[in-house]
């Protein structure tokens, strides 16, 4: 299967993923705690096995890393090739909240590097998806289109922030310091989703997070122009021990 290919199967897997999900939420569910005592639901399980076997039938010669299987120690060996990462729900407390701030992230790795991904926002009815070189697309009730990245217009940078540190002083610090026209507070992958599609500037995170939450958004984005960095401007590796992604800085078109 070649690149383009994969990306198809990575955007299928989401959106039937994101079917899923949302039967989930329809039914009922509860909300359990792991060992690190972050959220987790039937429908990140349901999700992530769906993906996972999705992505080993299609494409066995490809390891996948998937949170609920890191989570659980069964996090498949790496080789030197490429390896999926799966976030099967990315934002469980905001699908257990009800809000529709919540994602479906699948992410292909290659030398430590994002590139190609799909990124399903289920609560929109929407998909992002993109590779690395070759542009990047959005779908919707109203079909698919090609999406970009823009500059930052004339009146100041629109901002996206996590809703769970809009607290944080250093948002507000960095907002100021970019004459931001706006700052919108959102969770989960969708914030890179906005940038990919020009509707918004810049994302600042100041905290850690987890490599299967930034890889496939990361890939959408580079996709559609935009670029991350860490704070010192080095790009992020992936497959590190720990998949912990540092700090980063998200932008659109520089």
């Amino acid at each position: 299967m070649d690149d383009d290919g994969l990306v198809t199967l990575a955007a299928g897997l989401a959106r039937r993923a994101a079917a899923a999900v949302m039967a989930v939420r329809a039914a009922g569910f509860a909300v359990e705690r792991k060992r690190d005592f972050s959220p987790v639901t039937a429908a990140d399980r349901i999700a992530e096995a769906l993906i996972v076997e999705g992505l080993r039938e299609a494409a066995p010669a490809i390891p996948v890393i998937a949170e609920e299987e890191v989570a659980a120690g069964q996090a498949a060996e790496l080789g030197a090739g490429r390896f999926w990462l799966v976030d099967p729900l990315d934002g469980t407390r905001e699908f257990a909240a009800g809000t529709g701030n919540f994602t479906i992230n699948i992410g292909l790795i290659e030398a430590g590097r994002p590139i190609l991904g799909a990124v399903a926002l289920p609560a929109h009815g929407e998909v992002f998806a993109g590779r690395v070189g070759a542009g990047a697309w959005k779908e919707d009730a109203a079909g698919r289109r090609a999406i970009s990245a823009r500059r930052v217009p004339p009146e100041g940078p629109v901002i996206v922030a996590s809703s769970h540190h809009a607290a944080d002083p250093r948002n507000a610090e960095f907002a100021s310091a970019q004459g931001a026209q706006k700052v919108l507070n959102i969770g989960s992958a969708e914030k890179f989703c906005r940038l990919a599609e020009g509707m918004a500037d810049l994302y600042p995170r100041f905290d850690t997070m987890m490599e299967w939450d930034t890889a496939a958004p990361e890939a959408v984005l580079i996709a559609a122009g935009g670029g991350m960095a860490d704070w010192e401007g080095a790009l992020l590796r992936y497959g590190k021990p720990g998949w912990r992604t540092p700090p980063f800085l998200a932008r659109g078109l520089p």
